[in-house]
């Protein structure tokens, strides 16, 4: 009799214990699911990727995560992608709907001096101009950028506050252009010196924030991956266009 109680009580256990585990593998799964909803963008959207040719050649491995996030956005959107060098904009791929042609058209960085733009807004406030009055809906630039403007010299004022810095925030500003910036080191400066990587995220900062959009870098000494700037964006965007509406 005891043996028969026992060997009940232990399927009963063993029952519970499986279904216990159904329902956490269940949750883990639901909640896995809603984070791969959250980390994607629900709303069309115009969006320019600019990308700072300088960069450290550790952004060339994310050309992969990039492609992905232009790929996984909603029908009806479309992209530009431009790549900020020496004196000028290269735009690789004007504003399209082909959001698989755009991706394509990334490329890796050159991550060269020889490719340092010294102020990257010169080339922001031209890609602004790429938005025309055929994009219907919200418009939005990504700056993948170091954020130093070493133009006008190598200190606080002429890195935060610098004439292309303002201009760039009034052009965007008037245009109704969000801006979003993911730090990445350069080759040059902030690469190593965490005083110019400081300054560059304040002005990354103050630039996302000045015109209704949000800086993303992990500390000053560089980046892990871009996984996670490209879940809190898509995260941000979300959460912005519940509000507007």
């Amino acid at each position: 009799m005891f043996y028969r109680r026992f060997i009940l009580g232990a399927a009963m256990l063993i029952l519970a214990l499986a279904a216990s585990t159904t329902t956490f593998a269940t949750s883990a799964t639901e909640t896995s699911q809603n984070s791969l909803r959250n980390a994607r963008v629900v709303e069309p959207i115009n969006l320019a990727i600019l990308i700072q040719d300088d960069l450290t050649s550790q952004v060339g491995n994310e050309l992969g995560v990039t492609a992905d996030f232009i790929r996984s956005l909603p029908r009806g959107s479309r992209v530009m992608v431009g790549y900020i060098t020496t004196g000028s904009l290269q735009v690789r791929q004007p504003f399209t709907g082909d959001l698989n042609q755009a991706a394509q058209s990334l490329r890796i960085p050159r991550s060269s001096t020889a490719a340092s733009a010294f102020n990257p807004y010169v080339e922001v406030v031209e890609a602004l101009r790429g938005f025309n009055s055929n994009l219907r809906g919200r418009n939005a630039v990504l700056l993948i950028s170091d954020g130093l403007d070493v133009s006008r010299g190598f200190d606080v004022s002429s890195a935060i506050q610098s004439v292309d810095l303002e201009r760039a925030i009034k052009q965007a500003n008037q245009r109704n252009i969000a801006v979003y910036t993911f730090y990445a080191p350069s080759v040059g400066l902030t690469g190593r010196s965490m005083l110019a990587a400081s300054y560059g995220q304040s002005a990354l900062n103050r630039l996302a924030h000045d015109t209704g959009g949000k800086a993303f870098f992990q500390g000053s000494t560089g980046f892990v991956t871009f996984d996670s700037y490209f879940s809190r964006l898509a995260q941000t965007l979300n959460a912005q266009s519940a509000t507007a509406s």
